[in-house]
């Protein structure tokens, strides 16, 4: 090989290297850029949760200041179930989300005030929306991050991969919440 031939070498693997290297920065500076997202869907979802305990717990109110003791009683099992899903640890949220669906699909919802249940629709609107965002954000961020070439290089960093949000959106009596 002559001088002019190994220089042509030398260049086209420079300039192989840039494009790889441009192409994995571009793709862990993406991949960060979706962690981002994701945590601010993290965020609007907990915010959702949040607005929804609230509103459960306006409704166990109204069952507890009740005269009627199986009301009271309930009315104090969903309270307990809202505070217990706020205060959970991430790995569990779901599970204590679940148990506040199902404890307020046994509540009669003929009893409550009409102010309440359009700020319950309004409130479990919200928590389907927020999840579905944050759903959609965990996808996109999992698809880029198990891609073989970027576990390889670590392109993520030592983040590990976000987890779904599975909860049931809407219980209604009966149907196994």
């Amino acid at each position: 090989m002559t001088l002019s031939g190994l220089s042509i070498v030398v260049i086209v693997v420079i300039v192989l290297a840039a494009l790889a290297m441009g192409w994995a920065f571009q793709t862990a500076n993406r991949l960060d850029r979706l962690n981002v997202r994701v945590d601010l869907a993290r965020q609007a979802l907990e915010s959702a949760l949040a607005r929804r305990a609230v509103v459960v717990r306006a409704i166990a109110a109204g069952m507890i200041a009740g005269y009627d003791q199986e009301a009271a009683a309930a009315g104090h099992a969903l309270a307990a179930a809202a505070d217990q899903a706020e205060h959970a640890p991430p790995e569990s949220r779901e599970q204590a989300e679940n148990r506040v669906s199902a404890q307020l699909a046994r509540t009669d919802s003929h009893s409550r005030p009409q102010g309440l249940v359009v700020e319950l629709a309004d409130a479990e609107t919200r928590v389907m929306m927020a999840r579905r965002f944050y759903n959609d954000a965990v996808r996109d961020t999992r698809n880029l991050g198990e891609r073989r070439l970027v576990r390889w290089l670590h392109l993520g960093g030592t983040a590990e991969l976000p987890q779904f949000f599975e909860i049931i959106e809407r219980v209604t009596p009966g149907s196994g919440g």
